[in-house]
């Protein structure tokens, strides 16, 4: 865990990337886009295909050369070979949950008869592909846990299937549903359930054809998919999204529709108890798209949800549908924390906050009324507590950067946790130091930021690996990564900022870091850098950077911005061409963080950090490995295409700047254990050579 004290190999000779003649006029300026045919799909253009083919294995020789590739591959699966389970759902008198063994590619799911049944294997994901790159996503019991509805995940595509089984023979039931996207899944009884979907794309334009006409419709168990019955939907509006929710009473299906990826709603209701005679009928609950509407349940003829409505850090509010006419009351106002959930279980709501981006939670009345507090095991992200009114338990897991999940079961009518399911570590989680520290950015804002090592590098400059996002109101908090537990066993550190335009103060806290204000978030992570070096936590050349999606948008943008600052970076399947992103599949709802590449205001602030746009020839770059996948239908993998091709072909000094692109794999969800472990070690190896970070002479185990 030493200093630099090997040689890194060579940049590579780089594949040769044609050059195309794209020349646009955008609001009085020259667009050069030379690379645009590498947004082409590689499943079907032979040229994007032979480009991927060559930059992987000039990819794959370099990355062979790293000392340490072998030892993060062997420390990272012997830190994901241990027993993991989540969280339990019951339904009827069934509890379903999964659980992974260690090593499977995929988790299987299980259920028992029973709190302390024996342990029945339901589904096993493990048997669909023979690259296990097949996994199960959502799984929806019926309410009396006869049914289970479950959408299948294909090679990392957004893109689901649906499918049912019979809970107690495991046998399938003939229902399949197709091109199912951005849905729940939501039983009405026993007799189906509700599910939105898009149309199905034209043949060939799968994976970046932009997505329009979403609708929400019923299945009714035992009929094929072309008698399902249209819910919901908004031919007027082609971009508007429909998904659905039902009371765990049956009495209330909740439609939320939105516009983009802003927390700002549509709600209208249908009362199923009424179907018989009104059929879907809706009433309209909340119109407008002005605030964020999360349903929590409801009992007898009263709703509660979580609004932000006057509460950018939210408040709790009911309404009763009876009343002739319904007015909404505070039930629970707004604090110091950001409320992130509520659930009624037993007759008591159990509320979860961030307070400086880690769990709190709470236990009230149904009027608002403080019952009492949960103790929580330390600075973590605590997640569950479901239920429904009239249960006397609630399930829920704690986690923290070296701690994996822990699952305790919350007994309501005693207040006793119990541990349901507890992994069993080959490492001490006590050997690790959590602080949070908070820095001043570029306008003089405090920013959190968390930093975590092992305590015998507590007061020495290591290596660090800095990590961030800063978008679309989405909180980082802590939680375990065998990858990151690999970095800090090496004796590098590891810090996650909580930048602006994230959700962990709430609206005010979002709204800094988007639009015309998103140089913000380059600001507070390129400030985040300059304090690790100014405090001792790493030299000034130590210092590696990630992100992932919009946190590869942040790497891209603050590399161009402060080359001089880092040592290494991995933008991992990130926006890049700020100018086209809202031209293939979902990139459309982008634009609430983004703006819109063809409104001129917006235009001049996304020019001005494009990745893609803002190479700057000439400069010294740090070392690159840019990772994408060939099936991520949701950032299209032309984005890091393009910016690679870019990169390579600008005189940028002497570092590599490489591109790994998984086949059959997406955006990240559902990616087999053994192809995460092997993008991991290759990331870490790289980012280790080039920020000075040496195993040699370490073991697997630390």
């Amino acid at each position: 865990m030493a200093t630099n004290t090997f040689a890194q190999p060579a940049a590579p000779a780089y594949p040769q990337t044609r050059q195309g003649d794209v020349v646009e006029q955008k609001f009085g300026e020259t667009i050069h886009d030379p690379y645009r045919w590498l947004e082409n799909n590689v499943r079907s253009d032979k040229e994007v295909a032979d480009w991927v083919e060559r930059e992987n294995a000039v990819t794959q020789t370099y990355l062979a050369q790293l000392p340490a590739r072998d030892w993060f591959a062997s420390n990272i699966r012997e830190l994901t070979d241990f027993e993991r389970f989540g969280l339990p759902h019951k339904a009827g008198h069934r509890y379903f949950y999964l659980r992974n063994a260690g090593l499977q590619n995929q988790a299987q799911l299980f259920v028992r008869d029973g709190l302390h049944g024996e342990p029945r294997l339901l589904l096993d994901p493990n048997t669909w592909a023979k690259d296990g790159a097949t996994a199960l996503d959502q799984w929806v019991p019926s309410p009396d846990g006869r049914h289970l509805a479950y959408s299948i995940q294909d090679g990392g595509s957004d893109w689901r299937s649906l499918k049912v089984v019979d809970v107690a023979t495991g046998k399938l039931l003939p229902d399949e549903i197709h091109w199912v996207k951005e849905s729940g899944i939501a039983w009405v009884g026993h007799e189906g359930f509700l599910y939105s979907r898009f149309p199905e794309p034209p043949k060939g334009q799968d994976f970046a054809a932009i997505n329009y006409n979403h609708a929400l419709y019923f299945h009714r168990l035992g009929t094929p998919q072309s008698t399902d019955e249209l819910v919901y939907n908004s031919p007027d509006h082609r971009d508007w999204n429909h998904s659905a929710q039902v009371t765990s009473d049956g009495r209330y299906a909740v439609i939320t529709t939105a516009i983009g990826t802003d927390a700002r709603f549509q709600v209208h209701v249908i009362d199923l108890k009424q179907r018989g005679a009104k059929g879907w009928a809706t009433r309209p609950l909340v119109t407008g798209f002005d605030h964020a509407w999360k349903l929590v349940d409801s009992m007898g003829t009263r709703l509660w949800f979580l609004t932000n409505w006057q509460a950018p850090r939210y408040r709790i509010v009911s309404i009763d549908l009876a009343d002739p006419d319904p007015q909404w009351q505070e039930v629970l106002g707004q604090g110091t924390a950001t409320l992130q959930q509520a659930s009624i279980v037993g007759h008591r709501l159990i509320v979860s906050m961030l307070k400086d981006a880690a769990t709190q939670a709470a236990i009230i009345d149904l009027k608002g009324k403080p019952m009492r507090g949960l103790a929580l095991n330390g600075i973590g992200t605590a997640s569950g507590f479901s239920g429904k009114p009239g249960d006397d338990e609630t399930f829920y897991s704690f986690s923290s950067f070296n701690r994996p999940a822990t699952v305790y079961r919350l007994n309501l009518k005693t207040g006793n946790s119990e541990i349901f399911a507890e992994p069993k570590l080959g490492f001490n989680p006590d050997d690790f130091t959590i602080e949070q520290r908070f820095y001043a950015s570029k306008d003089g804002t405090k920013v959190p930021m968390f930093i975590v090592r092992s305590k015998a590098v507590v007061g020495k400059a290591v290596p660090t690996l800095l990590y961030g996002y800063g978008g679309f109101d989405i909180a980082l908090t802590p939680g375990f990564s065998a990858a990151r537990m690999a970095w800090l066993r090496a004796g590098g550190a590891f810090a996650m900022a909580n930048l602006r335009g994230g959700g962990e103060y709430g609206a005010a806290w979002h709204d800094a870091g988007r639009l015309a204000r998103k140089q913000n978030v380059f600001d507070d992570f390129i400030a985040a850098g300059e304090f690790l070096i100014r405090e001792g936590i790493t030299a000034k050349h130590g210092l590696a950077i990630q992100g992932g999606s919009n946190g590869g948008l942040l790497v891209g943008a603050v590399v161009n911005q402060r080359p001089d600052l880092f040592a290494a970076a991995n933008p991992a399947v990130g926006v890049m061409d700020m100018l086209r992103f809202d031209q293939f599949t979902a990139g459309r709802y982008w634009v609430d963080d983004y703006g819109y590449p063809d409104k001129e205001a917006d235009f001049r602030v996304l020019r001005a950090y494009s990745p893609y746009h803002n190479i700057h020839a000439g400069a010294d770059y740090p070392a690159i490995l840019v990772t994408t996948a060939d099936t991520d239908d949701r950032v299209v993998p032309g984005h890091s295409f393009k910016y690679t091709a870019a990169l390579q072909a600008a005189p940028l000094g002497p570092k590599p700047h490489l591109i790994r692109i998984e086949t059959r794999a997406g955006h990240g969800a559902g990616k087999p254990t053994d192809k995460a472990i092997a993008e991991s070690a290759d990331v870490l190896a790289f980012l280790a050579a080039w920020s000075g970070l040496n195993v040699s002479g370490l073991k697997v185990g630390g």
